[in-house]
């Protein structure tokens, strides 16, 4: 899987998910007042520097969309998304 020009393919970083005593699944970090989510890089575009694979990042929430490659779910934003490479 490669991602091209100025996109970015990046998985969320999902530690922050608990078990509820009744079997559900609770996300702390699902609040209206966090704007930013944390995401490991996956693959660049050709046309994007700065950036390299593992890195983490964090990026506006309402970028991008889902894929889902093999069982697991991606994002794929645009690089003018990131905010923070740590």
């Amino acid at each position: 899987m490669k991602a091209v020009g100025n996109n970015l393919i990046i998985q969320k970083i999902e530690e922050n998910i608990t078990k509820s005593e009744g079997g559900l699944l609770l996300n702390k970090n699902d609040r209206a007042d966090i704007r930013y989510i944390e995401a490991v890089v996956i693959s660049i575009g050709d046309k994007i520097e700065g950036l390299i694979k593992n890195d983490t990042i964090f990026y506006d929430r309402h970028a991008g969309h889902s894929i889902e490659i093999d069982g697991n779910t991606y994002q794929v934003i645009k690089a003018q998304d990131v905010v923070v490479v740590l």
